[in-house]
């Protein structure tokens, strides 16, 4: 009995407990939102006590002073708070709920929930930081694109409505380009698009802006050509050209410092036309161009022609294949004198073109001019080269003419056949009186002996001192006998040695054996 009533009271100490808790609120609203825009939040309790009017108010976390909204629950119904989207918004909110007319309930605050604040882009618009909109390249280029109104704003530029990738030169950094060392290809016409993409929609474009980067002229070639206005009159028509500036270019032609003329064009070359006196130097040269950032000028060229002039050489080197036969010429043609030559070759005094199938001209004028043949059975023929001057091909010099067919040049030639044969011959001959000399400076060396004498005492000497008989005691008769019959076998040399063999033998010298031809000579 005791144990139920301590279950029943309790169970009232329980509930009248929980009627004096206020539970934890939730705020539940958007996460994103546009300015100006009316968005409703709510605020609910999952606890809270019976009979109590809860009052529900939403404030930005760590900012209790500034009331967003507030709204009041008798049992427990969630309130709705309505808010008129401001930039200020932005941020976490939280919830506070506390009972309005009981002091002793604590009051409970809610989780924080962001809001991102959305302003639309406005006016988008490029700035041009860096000065001026046509410049030359070599310079940087500065743009910055402003807005009227919008937030959490990404950037995008545009060149010729193509996308401005980041490169090494080209920095983009939200809402600024900024371009290193310009060139004509950055050129164009400019856009940002803005964009903060609330619900993916948001964006603005700006006008475009048209960037014009010009190429500072480079620096121009000279060069002219000699025209016949009659029999006697010639002229020289210079040309100036530059192969990169943007037009408008002024050229002006010098003869050293005396201004010939100047003319301002569209294009990047100019012509002029000098006077001219053939064989006479006239004097030096020079093209000066300019569009508008600085000069450039040219090398000098001397303003003199000289009349093509003989004798005209020509030669040539050749290619080898397999089994060292020729298979390819390279013909030369030149003119000892001629400022402005122009060649023709032929075969069998029929002109040749540029290209054929066997042959190709390569002119390089005034030095020389070059042909290119293959060797074959249909470039068999006479070959010759004419040089004529390129403004008055009235006359021409002609040079040797040469035949050539495979057979020919793959022939070693008689001259080098007489001098590979007739050093052959003079070798053999100087071998031949190296010989006899060598012979005859012997014979003279050794007083007439043969070579067989000369070889004997060789091996005498060789085998002398080898041999010691000092201890054999010959008899005199044994001696004699070998004095009588083997001494007649000996060299005639040997004759001579005799007194210096009876002086060892009275002065008690050492018996030796020496060997000539297999017989031993004892010797006293």
């Amino acid at each position: 009995m005791f144990a139920s009533l301590f279950v029943v009271i309790l169970g009232f100490c329980i509930k009248g407990s929980s009627q004096s808790i206020l539970g934890r609120p939730e705020v539940i609203g958007p996460s994103e939102a546009l300015v100006k825009s009316i968005v409703d939040f709510q605020c609910e309790l999952k606890i809270y006590p019976e009979n109590e009017i809860i009052l529900l108010q939403l404030f930005k976390k760590d900012n209790r002073d500034k009331l967003l909204a507030e709204s009041t629950s008798l049992n427990g119904e969630a309130g709705i708070m309505p808010m008129v989207i401001k930039p200020h918004h932005e941020g976490n909110l939280e919830c506070v709920a506390k009972a309005q007319n009981n002091s002793n309930i604590e009051p409970t605050v809610s989780n924080t929930h962001y809001l991102k604040v959305v302003e639309p882009v406005e006016g988008a618009e490029i700035d041009v930081r860096s000065g001026p909109v046509d410049f030359f390249e070599g310079k940087t280029l500065e743009l910055h694109c402003k807005l009227i109104a919008g937030n959490h704003v990404s950037y995008k530029w545009l060149l010729n409505s193509q996308l401005v990738s980041q490169s090494p030169l080209h920095h983009v950094a939200d809402n600024n380009l900024l371009i290193n060392r310009t060139t004509s290809k950055d050129s164009g016409s400019y856009m940002c698009v803005a964009s903060n993409h609330f619900n993916k929609t948001n964006f603005n474009c700006s006008s475009e802006v048209m960037i014009t980067v010009k190429d500072v002229v480079s620096i121009p070639d000279i060069s002219f050509t000699v025209l016949k206005e009659d029999s006697h009159n010639y002229s020289a028509e210079v040309t100036c050209q530059s192969t990169k500036g943007t037009p408008p270019v002024t050229f002006s032609l010098y003869n050293r410092t005396e201004l010939v003329a100047n003319i301002t064009i569209e294009e990047r070359n100019a012509t002029f036309k000098v006077p001219l006196v053939l064989g006479q130097h006239l004097g030096w040269l020079q093209c000066q161009a300019n569009n508008g950032d600085r000069t450039e000028s040219s090398q000098w060229i001397p303003l003199e022609v000289v009349r093509v002039g003989g004798p005209v050489m020509m030669h040539y080197d050749y290619d080898v294949g397999e089994n060292y036969a020729v298979i390819g010429l390279r013909f030369y043609c030149k003119a000892a004198k001629g400022s402005l030559p122009q060649y023709q070759w032929f075969l069998n005094k029929t002109l040749l073109h540029d290209r054929g199938s066997f042959y190709k001209v390569v002119n390089q004028p005034p030095e020389q001019s070059i042909f290119l043949l293959s060797v074959g059975r249909s470039s068999a023929g006479t070959y010759h080269c004419e040089v004529s001057d390129s403004f008055d091909n009235t006359s021409s010099i002609s040079s040797n003419w040469q035949y050539l067919d495979k057979e020919v040049l793959n022939r070693l030639p008689v001259l080098v056949v007489a001098v590979v044969f007739g050093c052959f011959t003079l070798l053999v001959v100087l071998v031949s009186i190296c010989c006899l000399v060598g012979t005859m400076f012997r014979r003279r060396q050794y007083g007439g002996r043969s070579l067989l004498s000369l070889e004997m005492k060789r091996m005498v000497a060789a085998y002398e001192g080898e041999l010691d008989l000092s201890e054999y005691n010959e008899d005199a008769d044994l001696v004699t006998m070998a004095r009588g019959g083997e001494f007649d076998q000996a060299s005639e040399a040997s004759v001579d040695e005799w007194p210096q063999i009876e002086e060892e033998k009275k002065t008690g010298g050492t018996l030796r054996v020496q060997t000539v031809h297999k017989q031993a000579v004892v010797v006293e």
